[in-house]
């Protein structure tokens, strides 16, 4: 059964940092592509990084390029999300999210984790 698990999610004062991460169980990490996406109140979900599956070839969305990086060891099964500057407008539940091609439209991840949740306030 593939299954993606988020942590790592919390509460951060605005400037502060956190780590993401994304283990996966029931297939193997490195025959597909990961994607990062939020999604805050009232709001659709959105694209925040994808990396590719050798971490060759990575994309950001334009609201966290300069401020997040995305990663992954496919020896762990895992990837992660580096969140640094956090901003409030960053608040939102955080998914990882996997599948076969490299695209940033979250309608063609087909596998996602249960997400976990990020607040930045002071």
């Amino acid at each position: 059964q593939v299954q993606l698990v988020e942590s790592g999610g919390g509460l951060v004062q605005p400037g502060g940092s956190l780590r993401l991460s994304c283990a996966a169980s029931g297939f193997t990490l490195d025959n597909y592509v990961i994607g990062w996406f939020r999604q805050a109140p009232g709001k659709e979900r959105e694209f925040v990084a994808v990396i590719d599956w050798d971490g060759s070839t990575t994309h950001y969305a334009e609201s966290v390029k300069g401020r997040f990086t995305i990663s992954r060891d496919n020896a762990k099964n895992m990837a992660y999300l580096q969140m640094n500057s956090l901003k409030p407008d960053d608040t939102a539940a955080y998914y990882c999210a996997a599948d076969y091609a490299l695209n940033v439209d979250p309608h063609e991840f087909h596998h996602w984790g249960q997400g976990t949740q990020v607040t930045v306030s002071s």
